[in-house]
């Protein structure tokens, strides 16, 4: 069972509601909340919970940037959408994303705490008649394991590169921080987003937001391993 949990919820009468259905589903955790993203990265920062909730639309932030976000402070951390928008286009993404489970806000407190149990038991949830479009873990799988694959083909450079990137660093700086100049830094960028397949710096991050991108346990011990560790 959990012992640190986190709601991040703008609307004062829902968060409060989903704060409750938690505290019942799960009485010995500690249940913190947040209104904003900054917000709940600082609390996620310092607490380390083991469960995150989170709306797609806070004040500082809106569609799946708070996941993106979140993923790469606590990638280790169950984070469950729990949103007004059912369309399976957005559910879908925000599963490619690394969300553990999306929860319509129209559930009920049954349905909710039901939910939250499957995924701290590993389950990828989501509203059961998207199950068979959505594809559920396999989604998920897949598309870490394209992730993988084309995490692997990266230079020890471009691996250092990329976790900048995750960072939200900028090129200037980190040109500085790996002493080199800028225009290197802006080659290696455009060939990581060649490798990945993608046109913008967001959407290569977003590409390695469902893996353990930077860790140990993703790259080895050695931080010029490209390749995943055990491989």
């Amino acid at each position: 069972m959990p012992d640190r949990i986190l709601v991040v919820e703008d609307h004062p009468l829902y968060a409060e509601a989903l704060a409750t259905v938690v505290r019942r589903t799960f009485p010995r955790a500690q249940t913190s909340a947040a209104g904003t993203l900054s917000a709940a990265v600082a609390i996620a920062d310092r607490l380390a919970p083991d469960l995150i909730l989170l709306d797609l639309w806070l004040p500082d932030t809106h569609g799946l940037e708070g996941l993106v976000a979140l993923r790469r402070r606590a990638p280790r951390t169950p984070t469950v959408i729990v949103s007004t928008f059912d369309d399976p286009g957005v559910i879908r993404r925000a599963i490619v994303c690394g969300a553990a489970g999306y929860i319509p806000k129209t559930w009920d407190s049954r349905q909710i705490s039901q939910a939250l149990r499957h995924v701290l038991d590993g389950e990828v949830v989501v509203p059961a008649g998207l199950q068979h479009e959505l594809g559920g873990r396999a989604l998920a799988c897949e598309c870490e394991a394209i992730s993988m694959r084309r995490a692997g083909t990266l230079t020890p450079q471009q691996v250092r590169v990329l976790e900048k990137l995750c960072e939200g660093k900028l090129n200037k700086q980190i040109a500085h921080e790996l002493e080199v100049g800028e225009t290197t830094i802006k080659a290696h960028v455009g060939e990581i987003l060649k490798k990945f397949n993608v046109s913008s710096r967001t959407q290569a991050v977003v590409g390695v937001a469902s893996l353990d991108f930077g860790s140990r346990l993703f790259w080895g011990d050695d931080p010029s391993v490209t390749s995943l560790a055990g491989e």
